[in-house]
């Protein structure tokens, strides 16, 4: 009878060494997928319905086997939403270790400064990975820059990002207007860094030109800003040609060689810096700028010193063949 229960007793042991093998291999053990693959817990998911998933997507072989060790092995802590790497061979561990506690995969678009809104629209729109539809934004409304998402996120989520950077941003800046700044509101500032932002791609001249601009606004003296012919014509997009003579003379709320003051609104998205120049210009006695063919401008204090930097830009289109 004892040698009976021994017996029985190593064999219970037997099974539940096998047992628990069978269950640590089935859990800690190289899964099915070959290599690094994308894997999507969707909002609201579950562990049973990402389990689901999971045997029907081929990670895994058996949704209740992958439940059953997670009873045994796994964490209690619960699962997140969104897109995770899962690497080759994971097993039902690495699995469930990375949906309870591993980044989810970032994606990014980007806003370069001065991008229009109807080009931030088209960028958006042309993302496939997002999901949804948005209208065009407000002119002004967005702040360039880099921004993650997630596979799936909706179009209007990531917009609201771009809005709510733009509205920290400018009460960020609003308390440090200097002195210098002519602008008597936040919506004041915007617009006119969104003229300096499209009048220089010289991040160093951008103070000097708000400083000019600002010079002239100070002054009465109208703008005379090229972008802001353009923008009633293309809404910020490139005109792809000269300016023609009746565009110049257009009667418009945003044509500044034909009205005093400020544009009725912004021409484009400023950037950070733009926001800053116009808040705390470069101190200038500069009312005059034009090309000087190396992608900055020649500044000017009197209308001969503008006319003498003309006839040098003159000169080197005329070297170019351009006039």
């Amino acid at each position: 009878m004892k040698r009976a229960i021994l017996a029985l007793a190593a064999i219970v042991v037997a099974v539940a060494l096998v047992g628990a093998a069978w269950l640590g291999l089935g859990w800690y053990g190289s899964g099915p997928v070959k290599e690094d693959t994308a894997f999507i817990v969707p909002s609201g998911s579950t562990l049973t319905s990402a389990a689901r998933k999971l045997e029907e997507e081929g990670h895994i072989h058996s949704a209740d086997g992958f439940l059953l060790r997670a009873k045994f092995f796994g964490s209690s802590d619960p699962i997140k939403a969104g897109e995770f790497l899962l690497p080759a061979g994971a097993s039902p561990a690495t699995i469930l270790d990375t949906f309870q506690h591993g980044e989810v995969i970032r994606r990014f678009v980007t806003i370069p400064e001065g991008m229009p809104s109807v080009l931030v629209h088209e960028s958006l729109m042309a993302e496939p990975l997002l999901t949804g539809e948005i209208s065009v934004p407000e002119e002004g409304s967005v702040l360039p820059n880099t921004y993650d998402f997630e596979r799936g996120e909706s179009r209007a989520a990531v917009l609201a990002r771009m809005q709510a950077a733009m509205d920290q941003a400018i009460a960020e800046l609003w308390p440090t207007r200097g002195p210098r700044s002519v602008v008597n509101s936040p919506e004041e500032a915007v617009v006119l860094a969104s003229i300096v932002e499209k009048e220089t791609g010289v991040p160093s001249e951008r103070g000097m030109v708000a400083g000019l601009y600002s010079n002239r606004l100070r002054e009465g003296i109208r703008l005379q800003a090229d972008p802001t012919i353009i923008y009633p014509i293309t809404q910020g997009r490139p005109l792809g040609r000269r300016i023609r003579r009746s565009e110049i003379d257009a009667v418009n709320d945003y044509n500044t060689y034909s009205m005093a003051g400020l544009p009725r609104g912004p021409i484009t998205n400023p950037g950070r810096e733009s926001l800053a120049a116009v808040l705390n210009p470069d101190e200038t006695d500069a009312l005059f700028m034009v090309a000087d063919g190396s992608g900055g401008h020649a500044f000017g204090r009197t209308l001969a010193e503008h006319q003498a930097n003309v006839e040098k830009w003159y000169a080197i289109r005329r070297e170019r063949g351009e006039m």
